[in-house]
């Protein structure tokens, strides 16, 4: 009977295989680690040397930037609560909602781990987060080193003079690729993955920059406009969310390729089309979340409210329980009924109970 003879390794050789392992298993996990900023309580300092040092969701580089531009960091706190916001308001009536872990520093659960539309989608969303934040701060004169754009001057083409503070959106780019793109450009762009997160990154930015809009007020005798001063205002963030949902249901799954001796990520499907910078990209898919799976962070379905009225959306019951396993129930709400408006801006409305019937996914 053949034997099989127990390899020997070095001690060198050992540790550099657990450094090799350590890097291939942590690289995607730390991405959007820094989000578990949202779980601090509001005490909690996330500037200077000592605190950012012991902030666990943050790579060594991201580290680095506390340390040098700690007076943005509590923006970046307000960033993470923005994304997972946004994140289950836009995706509450599908299978994965952004449901968060209960603990731990990997927010949005191991499903992060994989390069699925939906980690697509937070890498996205997380990087204009940042943005937005940053730039706000800088409008409000949060912030030493940033104010309002200046540079927005002059008469436009439609004769308007432009003036006002405008929202110096290129300082809150500029902080985002810093910070959010580290963890990736740590790692190096060899490998399909941190390619993958710096596209949606990227592509994240791109959703403030194209729905910038124009804010004005008028001057002149009794409201005549006879001067017009204009301004350059971020969308809501709201809008943003909603922009990358619809980059998210259109994302194009990709795999990486060489053109020349440069890396790049091209379409699985070679009849479609190549990806805009601002399309969103996936490199895996993703798992159908109707089941329980604690290890990975998804929930399931089960107990969940569906629209027992629509079968084809999102939002139907069919869909988000993964077939007919759904149930209706009767339940009685309480709503505000017979509003009345006074004379001085207030509204005062009576309590009214109504029994409305509810759907929600078999356990």
């Amino acid at each position: 009977m053949p034997t099989v003879s127990p390899v020997n390794l070095s001690a060198p050789l050992l540790l550099l295989l657990l450094l090799l392992l350590l890097l291939c298993t942590t690289h995607t996990t730390m991405a959007t680690n820094w989000l578990s900023l949202a779980r601090l309580p509001r005490s909690r300092a996330v500037s200077g040397a000592a605190p950012c040092a012991r902030l666990r969701g943050l790579t060594p580089g991201q580290v680095g930037v506390c340390r040098a531009r700690g007076e943005v960091m509590e923006s970046v706190r307000k960033a993470a609560e923005m994304v997972i916001e946004e994140c289950q308001h836009q995706f509450r009536n599908r299978r994965w909602n952004c449901s968060t872990a209960p603990r731990g520093i990997n927010v949005f659960g191991r499903v992060m781990n994989q390069g699925t539309r939906e980690a697509a989608f937070v890498h996205a969303l997380s990087s204009a987060a940042v943005a937005v934040a940053v730039t706000r701060a800088c409008t409000r004169g949060e912030l030493e080193r940033c104010g309002c754009d200046r540079k927005v001057r002059g008469v436009s083409p439609e004769g308007f003079q432009w003036s006002g503070c405008s929202d110096n959106l290129s300082y809150g780019v500029a902080f985002s690729q810093t910070f959010v793109d580290e963890p990736e450009r740590a790692k190096g762009l060899s490998a399909g993955r941190p390619l993958m997160n710096l596209h949606n990154n990227e592509a994240g930015r791109k959703a403030i920059l194209h729905n910038m809009q124009v804010e004005c007020k008028c001057h002149g005798v009794s409201g005549s406009c006879e001067l017009k001063t204009c301004w350059k205002v971020m969308p809501p963030f709201r809008r943003v969310g909603v922009v990358l949902k619809e980059r998210f249901d259109g994302a194009t799954e990709v795999r990486l390729t060489r053109i020349g001796s440069r890396p790049a990520l091209l379409p699985r499907d070679p009849y479609v089309k190549p990806p805009a910078a601002r399309d969103l990209v996936y490199v895996a898919p993703s798992p159908d979340f109707c089941h329980l799976d604690p290890d990975n962070g998804i929930p399931g379905t089960a107990g969940r409210r569906c629209n027992g009225t629509s079968r084809l959306a999102p939002d139907g019951c069919e869909l988000v329980c993964c077939g007919p396993g759904y149930r209706a129930g009767r339940a009685e709400v309480v709503q505000r009924c017979s509003c009345k408006f006074s004379w001085c801006c207030s509204v005062r409305c009576q309590q009214c109970k109504n029994t409305v019937t509810i759907h929600t996914c078999r356990v």
